[in-house]
Formats: structure tokens, C-alpha cells, sequence
């Protein structure tokens, strides 16, 4: 059977600076728009919707209006459409990775990489959208069944952070649109139109009119339009991915309607480096986590423990890496690291830099802003002599910079790994079985990495434990965080 022609874009055609509500592109209810600017250049991009919540509930309604024709279409058929989608994605690809350059700033390979990444989550959902199963209770008494089925839980608000804008609503909106969820969906005010962009392309798909609805406010506005969504009882679950106070935020004020959460929040990963450790196989591991992305993730390695028989070696061999890395925009083919997202962010980066150095750390490489290239740029850092007192040592830095701490032995790194509220992703590298064995059970963490840097995949369950927040995304179990059990009990049968 011959394939319906998928339509590929241009750069140009997939920029969308309206809200996406019922199937139509509508202008913000007040008529107010903020910028969204290329954070390597600081050039204006488009002039996007600044919703307030008017607009969040309008796209309630929509989302209330499509339920149930959506929840009773059948599975099969959902899968078809989403199936649809995941092809348009990669067919778009290179066009959805020049826009996540040119919003978030990370360069076109790591763009596309995440474009396949993302998509990669919809071919998952369309698929498990068909193994929605339930289960037959074994009988209790004569003359009655028991039985428990799974539901759409309703309309899910999702919220998704800015360093992955592609991906991150993806593997929201799959799962929920697989699970018979309508959604409502507010991506980061600093890189929208990638999700405007997939939103059009899931309408492409055949995804029905207010399934899938996006609206886009300022930080300003953000507070106040979501707000809505807490209040509303018609949305009956929050999915959000980003820092700690904000998820707090949106578990006490959506308390009121008792909505189901999934929370991925904040981290501070720690990467153990025992004695026993292949050198040059960690300090690869260690720049495949840590520098995607300029180390703007939320798995990235914040505190690099370092066994000491072994730190000054480890520490030439990771030197030499992050000192031979390129720093460019993402218009050059060559780069591997490009700006930070906002002066914020080197803001940031440079307070902790600044403390550490105050209190002792040495600058191995780096250690300062580019501001040569502009003002959200920072150069990859290393520091040695890291130590605990360090404001990077208790704050997520989000940024290219790796301190280099010691430890003695196994006890003090289990110990010093685990002294943190937080509790997303953790790696180590050993080669030493019995080690494997222990310190992947005693580390605190939803993720553990062994001997691996790369962590991320759709058929694993990713999530955190502490406060790093709870739910799974991805997975087999991902699916479940969109689903309510449902008991049935039929008697009179006999």
C-alpha cells in the first residue's frame, strides 16, 4: 500500500507565533505579544502570544469540548494518527533542529539529535497506545465478577522547560494523547515556537481540534494564566518538567482539586570515579553528560567525585578534553558548545565560578565569560580543589562547568553522592563487579548511569526520587502516570 506524501517545511513555514486552541491560530485575548530572541545573538525571532488566563481557558474548553470524542476513539486509531505525527517530525527534521538552534542555542547536531530524540517518544506512545490492558480479578464469591480497567485521567496540563523544548512536550503530549488524554500544554516563554511548530504538525497529522492546544505567556504572565489550570477541576492532571520551588508551587495550589502530578524537577548529579575506574572511558562518560547541551540538563553532572590515588591523573585526561572543546554559534558546523540561554544563566555560572575560586578551587581550563561572542556566552570549565562549602557544591549550576572533588574511599563517596535534597540522576564508573553491585543500590537517585554517560531513552522510565519530584516518563510505565484504575464488581450471576 502506497504511503500518503508527507509535506516537508521550511524553516521559515514552521514558525508559529500564535496561540494553537481547537485547531485554529488565535492572537492572545488582550492582543499583548513579548519577544522570543536568539540567545547567540540577542536578535528578535518572532513577537509571540502573551496569554493571560482567558486564553489558558480557552484552551480548557477546547480540551473539555474534544474529551470525549477522543477518549472513545479507538486505541488503534489513536495510534495511526500519532504514528502519522512521529513520521512528520523526522521527515521535518532538519527544519524543527535549525529552529531549536536558532530559539534555545545549542547547535544544529545536538538540535537534530534531539528532534530523533523526542520523535523517537511519539513512535513509543503510538505504540503502547494498543497495550492498554486491565485485568479479571480471580472470583471471591459465587455469582459475582470483579474486574479492573485502566481510563484517560481527562485533560492534562503540561509545562515544559526551555533547554529541551522539543522533546520534553513530546514526551507529555505522547503519552497523554495516547492514553485517550486531551491537552493543554504551556512550553517555556524562552523557546516556544519549537512547540508551536510540533503542535502544527500533530494538527498535520490528523491530531482532532482541541486534542492539542498550546498557549504561550511571558514570565510575567506566567504565574497568573496557569494559575487557571490549578483552579480548574476539569484538568485533571499537571505534568511538569523544571526547577524544585516550581514544582512545590504547583503541588500546593493544585491541592484544591487534588489533580494527579508528575513532577521532574531539579538535580545535582553526582559522577563517582573510583580507583578501579577505566580513566579515559570515564572522562568520556563524563563529557557525554555533562556538556550536551552546554550543561544546560537537568541530568547533567553537577559534583565530580574523584577518587584521590586517581585525581590528578583523571583530572589531566578531562582537562585536555574540555579544553579542546568548540565554542561557536550554532551556524558553525564545527561547534559543540553554544550560548547559555540568557544573561541569567552566566549570571549564574559565574557567581559559583567566582565563590569556588574565592574558597580555594584552582581553574584547570576555562573559567570565564566569552564576551567576545556575545553576553550569554561561558567558557567550559574545569576546577580542581572543590570542596564542600562551595556554592556549586548545594546549587545546580546549569551550565558547562565540572568541579573536581576528592574522596578516600567508597563509604565517603556512597556519603558525599547522596548529601543532597535532590535525587534525579547519579553515574559512576568502577570495574569492579561487586562494586557495581552495592553503590548502584545505595545511591539515591531515580537514574543510575554505570560506567555510562548517556542515560536517556524512550523504553526507559525516566524520574526522580526526594525531591526531584515523582512519576516516570517513558517506558512501559510511562503511560500509567495518564491512566486512572477503575474497579469493576458485577453480581446477580448466579
Amino acid at each position: 500500500m502506497t504511503q500518503p506524501t508527507l509535506q516537508r517545511y521550511e524553516l521559515r513555514d514552521l514558525i508559529r507565533a500564535d496561540n494553537f486552541i481547537d485547531g485554529k491560530w488565535t492572537a492572545a485575548a488582550s492582543g499583548q505579544r513579548f519577544q522570543v530572541t536568539d540567545p547567540a545573538t540577542g536578535e528578535v525571532i518572532a513577537q509571540v502570544a502573551d496569554s493571560g488566563a482567558a486564553d489558558f481557558r480557552a484552551a480548557t474548553d477546547a480540551a473539555a469540548r474534544a474529551f470525549p470524542g477522543w477518549r472513545d476513539t479507538l486505541p488503534k486509531d489513536r495510534a495511526a494518527v500519532l504514528h502519522r505525527w512521529h513520521a512528520l517530525i523526522v521527515e521535518n527534521a532538519d527544519a524543527l533542529g535549525r529552529l531549536i538552534s536558532l530559539e534555545q542555542g545549542k547547535p544544529f547536531a545536538e538540535g537534530r539529535g534531539e528532534v530523533m530524540y523526542g520523535a523517537s517518544y511519539v513512535a513509543w506512545f503510538a505504540d503502547e497506545a494498543t497495550r492498554i490492558y486491565g485485568d479479571i480479578i480471580p472470583q471471591q464469591q459465587r455469582g459475582k465478577r470483579m474486574s479492573a480497567i485502566k481510563e484517560p485521567v481527562g485533560i492534562v496540563a503540561a509545562i515544559t522547560p526551555w533547554n529541551f523544548p522539543l522533546a520534553m512536550i513530546a514526551r507529555k503530549i505522547a503519552p497523554a494523547l495516547a492514553a485517550g488524554c486531551t491537552v493543554v500544554g504551556k512550553p517555556a516563554e524562552d523557546t516556544p515556537l519549537t512547540a508551536l511548530a510540533l503542535a502544527m504538525l500533530a494538527h498535520e497529522a490528523g491530531v482532532p481540534p482541541g486534542a492539542l492546544n498550546l498557549v504561550s505567556a511571558s514570565r510575567e504572565h506566567a504565574v497568573e494564566a496557569v494559575k487557571d489550570w490549578l483552579d480548574d477541576n476539569r484538568v485533571r492532571k499537571i505534568t511538569f518538567t523544571g526547577s524544585t520551588p516550581v514544582g512545590k508551587y504547583l503541588a500546593r495550589e493544585s491541592a484544591g482539586t487534588l489533580k494527579k502530578l508528575s513532577l521532574e524537577l531539579g538535580g545535582n548529579a553526582p559522577f563517582i570515579v573510583f580507583d578501579d575506574a577505566d580513566l579515559e572511558a570515564a572522562a568520556a562518560g563524563l563529557m557525554a553528560a555533562k556538556f550536551r547541551n552546554g550543561g544546560q540538563t537537568c541530568v547533567c553532572p553537577n559534583r565530580v567525585y574523584v577518587q584521590s590515588s586517581v585525581y590528578e591523573k583523571f583530572a589531566d585526561i578531562l582537562t585536555t578534553r574540555v579544553a579542546a572543546l568548540k565554542v561557536a554559534p550554532a551556524t558553525d558546523p564545527s561547534a559543540q558548545i553554544g550560548p547559555m540561554i540568557n544573561a541569567r544563566a552566566v549570571e549564574k555560572i559565574a557567581r559559583h565560578v567566582d565563590d569556588a575560586v574565592a574558597r580555594g578551587a584552582r581553574v584547570l581550563t576555562g573559567g570565564k565569560r566569552l564576551a567576545e561572542l556575545g553576553q550569554n556566552w561561558y567558557a567550559p570549565t574545569v576546577l580542581a580543589d572543590a570542596t564542600p562549602e562551595m556554592q556549586l557544591s548545594c546549587e545546580e549550576t546549569f551550565g558547562p562547568v565540572v568541579p573536581l572533588f576528592r574522596f578516600n574511599d567508597e563509604a565517603e563517596a556512597i556519603r558525599v553522592a547522596n548529601d543532597t535534597p535532590f535525587g534525579l540522576a547519579s553515574y559512576f564508573y568502577s570495574r569492579d563487579v561487586r562494586r557495581i553491585d552495592r553503590v548502584s543500590r545505595l545511591l539515591e537517585a531515580g537514574i543510575v548511569g554505570i560506567n555510562e554517560g548517556a542515560l536517556a531513552s524512550e523504553a526507559a522510565p525516566f524520574g526522580g526520587v526526594k525531591e526531584s519530584g515523582y512519576g516516570r516518563e517513558g517506558s512501559k510505565y510511562g503511560l500509567d502516570d495518564y491512566l486512572s484504575l477503575k474497579y469493576l464488581c458485577q453480581g446477580g450471576l448466579e
